[in-house]
């Protein structure tokens, strides 16, 4: 296997420990690399995309500045060319269904035995899709599904804004945090209610908490 560049992300210092200890177990010229939260693990994809872009995440959907699902869409969106496998504390359906839809190729639930988890990483990196079989149907409802391809639509930056909307920011507020113009919110919003087809951004901020984007394991 070609050696490739993994980052392990979790804040839980033994189980990163342990995830980088299985994550070399698959080849030993691997370079591993850590991340303790979801803006330690922006910062290292960003930085190692101009030299060698990241192979691979472990990405615990628990850490600081994740909000769940939405942080996974938020890097998948960002960083399109590395693999997810999500690593978390749930095997409900809910949660492995929702993390793939949401652009995970992998799941390991942190209770799986290190053989197990060895052998989900050696095939992600090989190029399969490694998802468990779940042991209760996962059925999204046909609004959900429609409205998380509204979601892909939208780019990194204006998942931001929506998320900030989310969160009930003014824009004001979101153009200090992101350092833009209000002109700038002002047109993000505009395209993205367009997008996701509703009328206002509470409508927009209803849609994304009732389909759970912030919530995680």
């Amino acid at each position: 296997m070609q050696a490739s560049r993994i980052l392990i992300a979790d804040d839980h210092p033994l189980m990163r420990g342990a995830l980088v200890r299985t994550a070399a177990r698959t080849a030993p010229d691997h370079l591993i690399l850590e991340a303790g939260s979801f803006s330690e693990t922006l910062a290292a994809l960003a930085t190692h995309r101009a030299l060698q872009p990241i192979d691979l995440v472990l990405l615990d959907l628990r850490m600081p500045g994740m909000n769940g699902f939405a942080g996974l869409l938020t890097l998948r969106a960002e960083f399109p060319e590395t693999a997810v496998i999500v690593v978390s504390a749930s095997e409900d359906p809910t949660t492995i269904g929702r993390s793939i839809a949401y652009g995970a190729i992998g799941f390991i639930p942190k209770s799986a035995p290190e053989e197990r988890i060895v052998a989900t990483i050696s095939a992600v990196l090989q190029g399969d899709e490694c998802v468990p079989i779940l042991s209760e149907k996962y059925a999204e409802a046909d609004q959900e599904i429609e409205f998380r391809a509204r979601l892909a639509s939208l780019t990194p930056q204006q998942l931001r804004v929506l998320l900030f909307i989310a969160d009930g920011k003014l824009n004001k507020q979101i153009s200090f945090a992101m350092q833009v113009t209000e002109a700038t919110v002002k047109a993000h919003v505009t395209l993205i209610l367009r997008k996701l087809c509703v009328t206002s951004r509470t409508q927009a901020a209803i849609l994304t908490r009732r389909f759970s984007l912030e919530s995680g394991d």
